[in-house]
């Protein structure tokens, strides 16, 4: 799908879900955020239906997303399912991991193409300050088993001053031998985040050149995202940067975005969308739903 600036729309994330069993300061407040009502969400069915027009289109690539995705529990079933459907190219998810490792074996039997498993920090009591929870044991379980799946695995990390800059060559560390890629992911500071001070890419580059050699630009394309990755000498994995602030990338985006409630997103720095679950509530053919 052409968009009027002449990019090629290929790529639906889907948010399924807006609960989160973690509470990480940079994203909501410590009693967490008042969820949707349960007739307000989009039923996984309906998400189905969508993808049908969705991929009528032109879409053949899906994220799966929440909150944390793997919470809702019909989540695996429905990735299954979207997995099988026509037109459908690749399907990956986004997670925390902290119910990653009970889903592995039926994500691994139906095909999923790639985990962005979330992970800030490697130490346990900057864990439980950052996310309000203790939960870093379970991740790295959940992590050894992603990797032992075989699943393209890559790592999410969001660098904060003062809270986990000391620890990014070690988290970084993770793409010498066991995972895809560890990707730094600039903060954006809207909302809750504001409070904290991200690092920009550049500064992080630095850090890590000087630990463990030069980082060599790497083209190689791994994935549908706005990532640039570097190599390192003698390293499995890539380095990769999702830098927003320091690196505008919008003319190279190629997504939408659906949340759970139905609203169809163009660019999540803007909060006007198309409700999509109101006309498929009413009947709307997929002609019409297109």
């Amino acid at each position: 799908m052409i968009d009027s600036y002449g990019r090629n729309i290929d790529y639906l994330r889907i948010s399924i879900t807006d609960r989160c069993n973690l509470r990480c300061r940079y994203c909501m407040p410590e009693a967490g955020v008042e969820p949707l009502a349960h007739t307000d969400i989009l039923r996984l069915e309906e998400v189905l239906s969508l993808c049908e027009s969705f991929t009528a289109l032109g879409i053949c690539k899906f994220k799966i997303t929440g909150g944390e995705p793997l919470v809702r529990w019909n989540a695996v079933p429905f990735i299954k399912q979207l997995k099988a459907m026509p037109g459908v190219e690749q399907v990956t998810i986004t997670t925390n991991g902290l119910e990653l490792a009970q889903a592995l074996p039926e994500l691994q039997q139906c095909g999923l193409d790639g985990i962005n498993l979330s992970l800030d920090t490697l130490d346990a009591a900057t864990y439980r300050q950052l996310t309000r929870r203790d939960g870093l044991a379970k991740t790295l379980q959940a992590l050894e088993m992603a990797i032992a799946s075989g699943i393209p695995l890559k790592i999410n990390c969001v660098p904060i001053k003062d809270v986990n800059d000391h620890e990014l060559p070690r988290i970084a560390e993770l793409a010498r031998e066991q995972v895809r890629a560890v990707r730094f992911i600039e903060l954006m500071p809207i909302g809750l985040a504001a409070q904290f001070q991200g690092i920009p890419a550049d500064q992080i580059r630095a850090q890590l050149a000087a630990a463990f050699g030069p980082l060599k630009e790497d083209h190689t394309k791994m994935g549908n995202g706005p990532a640039h990755y570097y190599a390192i000498e003698g390293w499995r994995g890539k380095i990769g940067f999702i830098d927003a602030l320091s690196h505008c990338f919008c003319q190279q985006c190629n997504r939408l975005r659906l949340t759970a409630d139905g609203t169809l997103k163009l660019c999540l720095a803007h909060d006007n969308g198309v409700d999509l679950k109101t006309p498929l509530r009413e009947g709307a053919s997929q002609a019409e739903l297109q």
